[in-house]
């Protein structure tokens, strides 16, 4: 099958890598050739010089790029993904974004005779490379099942959560439950550090109960050692959990942790620690 993707960080380019190995076409886009370039180095495929241009012929175009604004710079214009994407071609949106932004991009698709799927995705950088990402689809039953057997190159878990819009509020639950572990790990961390107890001992014990979870098992021990230089960025946590915050005030909720965490965020980034992982909110506590 012919392909297109667009945006190639840290998990764009493992993800379009899988899809070249499982047989695909690929024509990748990055709004740094340089990577585009590295990426067809590494993986074969071709790059296109626009969106529009990678986008053309392809079968599927998926997109994996930062934010709501990223998305439209791509997607839109004499250059962006709609002015180039062929009649029936279904356009697949893995960046996690607005459920607003995906309503959007469907009616947008369709008017240039496209089909589109809010596609995000969970498991970060490790899941990208591993090709063991869990995929929360919205979108026509029709579609997520056409687009299903392609995005299995990465995803090991693909679900159809709803119509369009349904992935993305997905998405925002998963943030919500990843910050509320990791923000309760930090804080048990500091009473442990406090009274002496020997972390790797600590966590083996937890692992084993109600405590469990892979924020535990994979980032307690690297937090305890103040170890922030992989995984899944602050700066991007606190860019979702300002989507999951507009989201509750137009539901007429309040989300009294998530409202606390992005805060923790705000001052974490104002600092200088955008770029460290997620799980740098130990770093507020020990402040």
């Amino acid at each position: 099958m012919k392909l297109a993707f667009i945006g190639l960080g840290v998990m764009g380019f493992p993800m379009a890598g899988h899809l070249q190995q499982a047989g695909h076409q690929v024509c990748v886009y990055n709004r740094n050739a340089d990577k585009a370039a590295d990426w067809v180095s590494r993986h074969g495929g071709t790059r296109g010089a626009t969106p529009a241009l990678a986008a053309k012929d392809a079968d599927m175009v998926m997109l994996c790029v930062g934010n709501d604004d990223d998305v439209r710079a791509v997607v839109y214009g004499d250059d962006g993904v709609l002015a180039g994407i062929k009649a029936g071609a279904l356009l697949v949106d893995h960046t996690t974004t607005s459920a607003m932004l995906a309503e959007e991009l469907a009616v947008a698709a369709n008017k240039a005779g496209a089909r589109f799927i809010d596609a995000p995705v969970s498991g970060g950088q490790l899941g990208a490379e591993n090709g063991a990402l869990t995929v929360m689809v919205g979108g026509a039953e029709a579609d997520v099942a056409d687009a299903s057997p392609v995005l299995a190159a990465y995803g090991k878990k693909v679900t159809r959560l709803g119509s369009v819009g349904a992935g993305q509020r997905c998405k925002m639950v998963n943030q919500i439950c990843v910050i509320g572990a990791v923000q309760g790990i930090a804080e048990g961390l500091m009473i442990a550090k406090k009274a002496g107890l020997d972390i790797p001992t600590l966590i083996d014990v937890l692992a084993g109960g109600a405590a469990q979870s892979w924020q535990l098992q994979n980032r307690a021990q690297t937090m305890a050692e103040g170890k922030f230089d992989f995984g899944f960025a602050a700066q991007w946590m606190h860019k979702d959990l300002g989507i999951c915050l507009d989201e509750a005030e137009q539901q007429g909720l309040t989300l009294p942790l998530t409202e606390h965490v992005h805060q923790v965020y705000e001052k974490l980034l104002a600092d200088g620690h955008g770029r460290c992982d997620s799980t740098v909110v130990i770093k507020d506590l020990e402040s």
